[in-house]
């Protein structure tokens, strides 16, 4: 067997990817739709290396993202099981007596 080939780095074509912000979009609170592309189904702040961002994009969008929640335009949690409830537990309200 030839040793030329064996250290050969296998020539793949890689296709670039484009980055998730154009250079026209303006990275705001009130833009809603580049926000939700950078927030994950729980409501959560995508990490930079899944959103292909620079470290100055990511951190314009997580402020962008806490202006937005601060405003009350976009919601802290996008979990929606927890506000359900199964069960109707009865609740006291006020402080509890003991009987003797």
């Amino acid at each position: 067997m030839d040793k030329s080939k064996l250290f050969l780095k296998s020539k793949r074509s890689f296709r670039r990817r484009l980055p998730p912000i154009g250079s026209g979009d303006r990275i705001d609170y009130r833009n809603m739709s580049l926000i939700s592309r950078f927030i994950s189904e729980q409501g959560k702040i995508l990490s930079r290396r899944v959103n292909r961002l620079t470290l100055k994009q990511q951190r314009l969008i997580t402020t962008a993202i806490k202006q937005a929640r601060i405003l009350s335009s976009l919601p802290f949690l996008n979990n929606e099981k927890q506000f359900e409830r199964t069960e109707s537990t009865p609740r006291t309200t006020g402080p509890r007596t003991r009987k003797k």
